[in-house]
């Protein structure tokens, strides 16, 4: 009875205030506050009552109350967000008129040469420094210390980095040489082909995209790499139709969410066990209640190549990942996303659900689930990680196979590849490119 007479209470406090009757509004809301025993219904009370009032202190006392009801309340983080400067109101977007995506965009680039000689300089993947390729010079890394962190998913999805994608083409000018470049989507770094000088995209210039905020760097160079596939193809005994494609080493994107809140679920239990030993129907009682969540999600951020790499996220250990640097990609080509954050968290709490609705009638036992919902399954925060691989092409049958390895521990994954006989001198002469300057 109070619940619903609440719920009347706060509706009349809501009309009241879009009408424009603020004091009316607000003695609605607060006796909705008094009335209520519902947590739901005392957030969204003091929601609202954050909006009656201009004052930014009691407009944030509102807002903390809100969320002291409910964590995940969207619109007190987002308001909360403006109120502490995090969010400008500039940066929102009108979800209903998202603007087009544009043709091109000139791209402020880092360039990483030699301060000796001039040459270029690489990151070394069996160490912590950059090389330069000529005189061998080395300039170590100061890397941070601090792991990398997440992004407050709510304030990333009220702007357009929540929903953008790399522009259809990037403008960029090579600071050794002055040539300018149009650069297909989602490249994060390039190689001048005039003076030969590598270049790391400024993401983070850009309120158009998300930065990346980790990497794991490559552990192992070309040589291994071969090594490792060479090893694979044996114990597959897998005949390729041509000499190998060389290796190449690159970093691909991937998307880590954590998701918190919880499962609803419908469940039945018993309620005396000693009823089916009396030969009588055992007695059940009718559960609902909340199953809490707090995991975490990796999907891929890139469709090239999607295949291969996702089954290759699982085997990274993400623990290892360092904040990401403009440095670590020296004369190392990187993707940037081409899956927005936006349409990745959909993925991600869709593979977070269906994990859940597995594995909770075993976590629930006695209790048999009848019925689950999702509806209170948040998302709290994202990352964008960049992830070591070595990439190479196979052709079986006449038909080119992406392979990839992972760079940080060596395993590899590729598709639709069948056993045959081949021996070892034959696979290895195929492999000969591989190891070709």
């Amino acid at each position: 009875m109070f619940g619903d007479y609440s719920k009347d209470l706060l509706r009349s406090g809501v009309i009241e205030l879009k009408s424009g009757n603020r004091e009316l509004a607000r003695r609605y809301l607060d006796r909705a506050v008094y009335m209520s025993s519902e947590h739901e219904v005392m957030a969204e009370a003091w929601y609202w009552m954050s909006q009656v009032t201009d004052e930014p202190r009691e407009k944030r006392a509102a807002l903390e109350n809100c969320l002291a009801n409910d964590l995940h309340h969207a619109r007190a983080r987002r308001a909360l967000a403006l109120l502490d400067g995090r969010l400008k109101l500039e940066e929102m977007i009108d979800p209903d008129a998202l603007a087009p995506d544009a043709n091109s965009g000139t791209t402020e680039t880092q360039r990483f040469m030699c301060a000796k000689c001039g040459g270029r300089m690489a990151y070394t993947p069996d160490g912590r420094s950059l090389a330069c390729e000529y005189c061998l010079r080395h300039q170590t890394l100061d890397p941070k210390q601090e792991k990398a962190s997440g992004n407050d998913f709510i304030i990333t999805m009220a702007t357009r980095r929540g929903h953008g994608k790399p522009l259809r083409e990037q403008v960029v000018r090579c600071h050794g040489c002055g040539a300018e470049f149009i650069l297909p989507p989602g490249t994060l770094s390039f190689t001048c082909a005039y003076c030969y000088s590598p270049h790391v995209i400024s993401v983070e210039r850009s309120t158009e995209l998300v930065s990346p905020d980790g990497i794991i760097p490559h552990a192992f160079v070309l040589q291994h790499a071969g090594e490792l596939l060479s090893d694979w193809m044996e114990s597959l005994k897998i005949e390729s139709d041509r000499a190998v494609e060389q290796l190449r080493g690159l970093y691909l994107p991937i998307w880590s969410f954590v998701l918190g809140g919880g499962i609803d679920y419908t469940g039945e239990a018993l309620t005396d066990e000693r009823d089916s030993f009396r030969g009588r129907p055992p007695k059940t009682a009718r559960i609902r209640d909340r199953y809490p969540v707090m995991l975490s999600v990796s999907v891929a951020a890139s469709h090239r190549p999607s295949a291969p790499f996702v089954r290759l996220i699982p085997g990274f250990d993400l623990g290892a990942l360092q904040t990401y640097e403009a440095p670590y990609l020296a004369a190392w080509p990187a993707e940037l996303y081409d899956v927005s954050m936006a349409e990745a968290s959909l993925e991600a709490r869709s593979q977070a659900y269906a994990g859940l609705q597995r594995d909770l009638p075993g976590l629930l036992a006695p209790v048999r689930v009848l019925s689950t919902s999702s509806a209170n399954l948040t998302i709290e925060s994202f990352r964008l990680d960049l992830l070591p691989v070595w990439m190479t092409e196979i052709s079986v049958e006449g038909r080119g196979r992406i392979v990839l390895l992972n760079g940080q521990n060596g395993a590899v994954q590729g598709d639709g590849f069948k056993r045959s006989d081949t021996n070892r001198s034959g696979l290895m002469s195929l492999l000969g490119a591989l190891f070709k300057e």
